[in-house]
């Protein structure tokens, strides 16, 4: 009496030979995965940690990231320092999700033309920044970044910065109505220690009060930028945020 043939496995050729069923099928599988890894954010209390010190962008810094990004310097530089021994080494301590809560968007970026920014502020001097935005190459002797001294030259018009910071806190960000009444007099404020900066460093916890770019007769997009990447990385004490640096685990370079 003849037998019935064995039942053959799934035939995964045909999959792999049928372009549109592999393509829905690689369709549904990402979407699971998808909604596996994003879906339960949305029903947990909260992301991301705060540590102290984080606060929103001066209106001056503000407007310094919107030339960061105007000009496309997040092609070049990331802003987030990984948790691998060679990254703390070179770049300091490793970045927390709570220092870019108030980022619309956030600068992580992933490719490092340039170095990573994230913990800039504070490492060079304004003289520095402003020789370096001008001509790289003056104190970076290998580098292949472009020049940037037409900021130096051009006033800093940022429209209402009201309008800005209205924006971020509809967003979530945790601007007041004093922040933003009085965001269009913060500007020169900060930027020129003549004017007097009030109740700033109040408002905004070690906001830096100078004339950033060298000359204080007026404020320019180079004054802003500068006032931008010297806070980076400055607001947040990393060994209050960071447990396993505390405990000894991550030894970075200082």
């Amino acid at each position: 009496m003849a037998t019935k043939p064995a039942k053959k496995g799934f035939d995964h050729k045909r999959i792999e030979r049928n372009v549109t069923l592999l393509g829905a099928l690689a369709l549904v599988t990402v979407t699971i995965g998808g909604i596996v890894e994003i879906a339960p954010l949305f029903w947990i209390d909260n992301t991301i940690e705060k540590v102290e010190g984080m606060r929103p962008y001066t209106p001056l810094e503000l407007a310094g990231r919107n030339i960061y990004i105007r000009e496309g310097c997040y092609t070049c530089h990331s802003q987030m320092i990984r948790p691998f021994r060679d990254e703390v080494e070179r770049y300091g301590n490793y970045s927390l999700a709570a220092e870019s809560m108030y980022d619309h968007p956030f600068q992580w970026g992933s490719k490092r033309t340039g170095p990573d920014l994230a913990r800039v502020g504070g490492r060079y001097s304004d003289e520095w920044h402003k020789a370096h935005l001008i001509d790289p190459r003056s104190v970076v002797p290998e580098s292949i970044m472009p020049p940037y001294a037409f900021l130096a030259d051009r006033d800093l018009k940022t429209g209402d910065m009201a309008n800005d910071l209205t924006a971020l806190y509809r967003v979530g960000v945790p601007y007041t109505k004093t922040d933003i009444a009085k965001a269009n007099a913060d500007i020169p404020a900060q930027a020129d220690p003549a004017a007097g900066a009030g109740d700033l460093q109040q408002r905004y916890p070690k906001s830096q009060v100078r004339d950033f770019d060298g000359d204080p007769n007026r404020v320019t997009e180079m004054d802003a930028l500068i006032a931008y990447l010297q806070m980076l990385g400055t607001l947040v004490d990393v060994d209050k945020g960071a447990p396993q640096e505390r405990a000894g685990e991550t030894e970075t370079a200082r």
